[in-house]
């Protein structure tokens, strides 16, 4: 018997990790693009689920964004075929964004899996984010000061409102295990013509930023970003559990909205004073708050001079009284 390659052995003790939560017989779905990371999971969790009575489907979400997709997509759902899995090609219309082609195709994409893991009833989706990924995420995020949220990366498993369930198991493994991986196997991966644009700033961090990073500052910057993140992660989580019991304390429902008490939120540290606000507006009318407007709701708490009210997204904060009130922009 030919001995494990180690990167076979890494990225399968990986998937094996992530699917121990997931009970043995489910159905779960590999987010399957056909590149080296996606086609290494693909094959990973297909060994994996054998031994465990699991259905593997993969997705394959096609963007649309080049003249050759759709080629891409049946050849990736081939080789998923070729793995014993069964496969599904869903085919996405990418709207324009302020934000960027990538986020566009993002918010395409997600909803495309999310649909495809409910019909299936789905335990989970796997997605093929790596530690360089991750590093990735982490640098884009402070270089566009986004605060510590951003900063936590990519989780290795989300639960969403609707109970999908999203998995990350390659969040340890380097993108060089998963070409080796796929090298090693004897599987050809697709090569993305977007990974080589540097018209986004993905690719730029990717080819430009972090080699002089390792050039300059030695090798490892991936694996410090990547604890960076997880130490964030740990930080926020305590904070979360923090704030929602405090919450259930200082705030009402109102009149087309919700209030929160000024001298409880003055008796906390502006950390959390900041985070409640955020959750706050986002839970109660999906707004994300960014840090200029946080600030400004606080100011109606620790620099009160009867300012009037402040318009946010979706809604809109006022003092009143003893209460800073959110309500429903009409």
């Amino acid at each position: 018997m030919p001995s494990l390659s180690p990167a076979v052995a890494e990225v399968r003790l990986a998937v094996r990790t992530a699917l121990a939560s997931i009970p043995d017989g489910a159905v779960v779905i590999v987010a399957l693009s056909g590149g080296a990371d996606s086609l290494a999971l693909a094959a990973a969790t297909a060994f994996e689920a054998r031994s465990r009575g699991m259905q593997v489907t993969s997705a394959t979400i096609d963007h649309g964004l080049q003249d050759e997709s759709a080629d891409a997509a049946a050849s990736a759902a081939a080789k998923a075929e070729a793995l014993g899995i069964r496969s599904r090609v869903e085919r996405v219309q990418v709207a324009g964004s302020d934000a960027g082609t990538e986020a566009a195709a993002r918010d395409a994409r997600y909803p495309a899996l999310r649909r495809i893991a409910a019909e299936e009833r789905a335990a989970a989706v796997l997605l093929g984010h790596t530690l360089d990924d991750q590093a990735e995420t982490v640098l884009l995020g402070l270089a566009r000061g986004s605060g510590a949220a951003s900063l936590q990366g990519m989780a290795p498993r989300r639960e969403d409102e609707d109970g999908t369930v999203w998995l990350r198991p390659m969040l340890g493994v380097r993108r060089a295990t998963t070409e080796a991986f796929c090298a090693a196997s004897d599987l050809e991966p697709w090569h993305d013509p977007h990974n080589r644009e540097h018209r986004f700033a993905r690719v730029r961090v990717r080819e430009n930023v972090m080699p002089v990073l390792e050039a300059e500052l030695g090798p490892g910057i991936a694996e410090a970003l990547a604890r960076t993140a997880e130490q964030l992660r740990e930080d926020a989580e305590a904070f979360d559990e923090i704030i929602h019991e405090t919450i259930e304390d200082i705030v009402e429902h109102a009149e087309a909205g919700i209030s929160v008490s000024v001298a409880a939120l003055a008796a906390n540290p502006a950390a959390l004073r900041n985070r409640i606000i955020r959750l706050v507006a986002h839970s109660e009318f999906g707004a994300s708050l960014t840090r200029t407007q946080t600030l400004e709701v606080a100011r109606l708490v620790t620099d009160w001079s009867g300012q009037g009210p402040i318009d946010l997204p979706g809604c809109s904060a006022a003092r009143v009284g003893g209460r800073v009130v959110f309500t429903a922009r009409q």
